[in-house]
């Protein structure tokens, strides 16, 4: 499948039925996706609630230019060794 990062299981739809009342256990136990496919072409994909979170706030970071511009400098920054230790950023923050 395209863009395959996590790995996902592919169930026919009518199994899909079968254990979808099991699935949030076996999502909890291993991460990555359940592909539902139809006639063999996913049509659905199902997921835990943590990584739905955690891709919908990649999403917002993402299609936030000011954050993304924020995010480049930072590690350019930290490209060219412009770094505060952090035994000195604690102090800092003590103070």
């Amino acid at each position: 499948m395209p863009g395959e990062i996590l790995a996902a299981e592919v169930l026919p739809i009518i199994k899909a039925r079968e254990k979808l009342t099991s699935l949030p256990e076996e999502l909890a136990e291993r991460p990555g996706a359940v592909a539902v496919t139809r006639r063999g072409e996913p049509v659905l994909a199902i997921l835990s609630w943590e990584l739905y979170e955690s891709i919908v706030e990649t999403l917002e970071i993402l299609g936030d230019a000011d954050l993304m511009a924020q995010l480049r400098q930072s590690i350019g920054e930290v490209a060219a060794g412009k770094v505060v230790p952090w035994a000195a950023a604690r102090r800092g923050l003590l103070k």
